[in-house]
This record gives structure tokens, C-alpha cells and sequence, in this order.
């Protein structure tokens, strides 16, 4: 009688290294079609991600998003360069996508240092009345370098500082004509100071105001 081959035991045909396939309905046997399959079939790899031409796509959708919402807030307020730079980096795009918006915007106008350095000292001066330190600070506190700050003072000089500082304490001055001499001083000083005017012109500013209001000039009336 011819002995049956056990069960268990692997084909001929199969080969050693490959485990058998149990169906998730009942056990079949593997065929040599499944085995061909198995070979050909490409092996999962971690590092693959999706199809490069959809990816570069998603990128532009983004950049251009970027650059709406960059034009879109320089509608509402001027930015410094180095303010836009970094609104653009919380987009998440690319930095030379990111260099590239900027290039635009400097191209086209949207951006310019000067012209907001110009427009914050231009504010300083005629609405806040302050001082150089002040101006000065609030540019840098806007992100404009260091050399756009300088260049934009020069139109700034010494005379102008203590004229505009002795403006602003006139105006102070008058609701301190019941204090003290010293008291009011000291109080114009540092509201003076405060404005962002050097400790030169604080002092000769609120000296002079204090005596413009303590020797208030005399109407003279000519008799008719």
C-alpha cells in the first residue's frame, strides 16, 4: 500500500522560507500563483510617504495661502520686514518659500523699513511729542535695524528736541501752579523724561515753563 504523505509536510514545489497561508475562511493550501504573487509583491517601507507631484501641490496651496494672509494684514498695518519675516514662519512653510514672499513684497512696496520708520517718528513728533529716545526706542521695538533707526533721525536735531519739550511742559505746567516749586519740578522732570527727552533738555524745558507760569506776561491796555 502507498504511504500518504503527512499533512504537515512542505511541497516540493514551495519554497523553504516562505510560511504558509491560512484563509481567514477555513484552510486552503497555497497554490504557486500565491506563491508568484508573495514574490512579486513589494514589501512595506516605513520612509514612503505620498506621491511627490500631490505633495509639491499641497506646498504651493500653502505658500500662496501664506502670502494672502501676509497682504491681507499689511492692509490693516504696516510691518517691518523682520515682523513679516516672522508672521510668515508661523504659517509653516519652507524658508526659501518664505524668502521668496519677502522678495515680492520689498519688490512691490508692501514692505519698507524706511518708510515705517519714517511714519513712526512722524507720530512720535506730532501726536505723542516725544523725545529722540522715545522715538527711537519704538522703532527698534518695531524690528527695523539698527542703521534704518539712525538714518531716519537724522532729521531730528537739538533744536527741535527742546522746542517740542518745552511745548509739553507748558501744557503740564498748568496744573502744577498750586504745588510747591521743587514738587512741580521734579513732577514735570519726570513726565518730561518719560517722553523720551534727554536729561538736558528735561531740565531746561521744565525750568522754563515753571517760570513762564510763575511771570505770566502783562496785558497792557492803551487808553483810548
Amino acid at each position: 500500500m502507498t504511504e500518504q504523505p503527512h499533512s504537515g509536510a512542505r511541497s516540493a514545489a514551495e519554497p523553504a522560507d516562505l510560511a504558509p497561508v491560512i484563509s481567514l475562511f477555513g484552510h486552503r493550501e497555497r497554490t504557486a500563483d500565491d506563491v508568484a504573487a508573495a514574490q512579486e509583491a513589494p514589501s512595506w517601507h516605513p520612509a514612503w510617504v505620498a506621491d511627490p507631484i500631490e505633495r509639491a501641490e499641497d506646498d504651493d496651496e500653502a505658500v500662496e495661502a501664506a502670502e494672502r494672509a501676509l497682504i491681507k494684514r499689511l492692509r490693516t498695518r504696516q510691518l517691518s520686514c523682520r515682523e513679516a519675516r516672522g508672521f510668515l514662519s508661523e504659517q509653516e512653510i519652507a524658508d526659501d518659500a518664505i524668502d521668496r514672499i519677502m522678495d515680492v513684497c520689498v519688490a512691490r512696496g508692501y514692505l519698507d523699513d524706511m518708510r515705517l520708520a519714517e511714519q513712526i517718528m512722524h507720530v512720535g513728533v506730532d501726536r505723542k511729542k516725544q523725545g529722540r529716545r522715545a522715538i527711537s526706542q519704538a522703532m527698534s521695538a518695531r524690528g527695523l535695524p539698527r542703521e534704518v533707526v539712525d538714518e531716519a533721525m537724522t532729521v531730528l536735531d537739538e533744536d527741535d528736541e527742546l522746542e517740542r519739550a518745552q511745548e509739553f511742559a507748558r501744557t503740564k505746567a498748568r496744573s502744577l501752579q498750586n504745588v510747591e516749586r521743587d514738587a512741580a519740578l521734579r513732577r514735570l522732570m519726570g513726565q518730561l523724561a518719560r517722553r523720551g527727552f534727554s536729561g538736558a533738555v528735561v531740565g531746561t524745558a521744565a525750568r522754563a515753563a515753571l517760570d513762564e507760569l510763575a511771570s505770566p506776561r502783562k496785558v497792557r491796555f492803551l487808553e483810548s
